[in-house]
């Protein structure tokens, strides 16, 4: 049924993310898909990685640990972008849609107030892509931490 799997990645807040990374690795499991981890990073220093080139290395890093973990066929895929902010939704459905994507699988936050006014990332990539997707809850002890700190 799926083939290719994209998960967008923000490393600096991967713990967050360890429900829809798990659910893409038995998805890709089951359906004998390919997983691409999707990342975004600027051309300037961040608190990931200095360079644009360090961050492609960290993520490439990222999935093949997940591929070794999960045995499973991984790709990345890296957005470079001067503003991740203001154009990561319109960047999320081209490369969804430039990579063929039949489904992603993404980690979305505790809903918040300001959700009844701006659409998410993942009701954006729902509503304006071909491929299917699927938000995922964070899970598990950060989550926890994190819907306190959020309250």
């Amino acid at each position: 049924m799926y083939r290719k799997i994209v998960v967008p990645i923000d490393l600096a807040h991967v713990d967050r993310m360890e429900g829809a990374i798990a659910m893409a690795a038995d998805l890709a499991k089951l359906y004998g898909a390919t997983v691409c981890y999707l990342g975004a990073t600027t051309p300037t220093p961040s608190s990931v990685a200095h360079t644009p080139e360090e961050y492609k290395q960290k993520l490439a890093d990222f999935a093949e640990n997940e591929a070794r973990a999960h045995g499973q066929d991984v790709t990345t895929h890296v957005i470079l972008s001067h503003d991740p902010t203001a154009t990561l939704d319109d960047d999320l459905v081209k490369a969804v849609d430039e990579m063929g994507a039949d489904l992603v699988v993404m980690a979305t936050h505790v809903p918040h107030i300001g959700d009844r006014i701006w659409a998410s990332n993942g009701g954006n990539l729902a509503r304006r892509t071909k491929a299917s997707v699927c938000l995922v809850r964070a899970t598990g002890e950060a989550s926890a931490r994190n819907n306190k700190t959020e309250q």
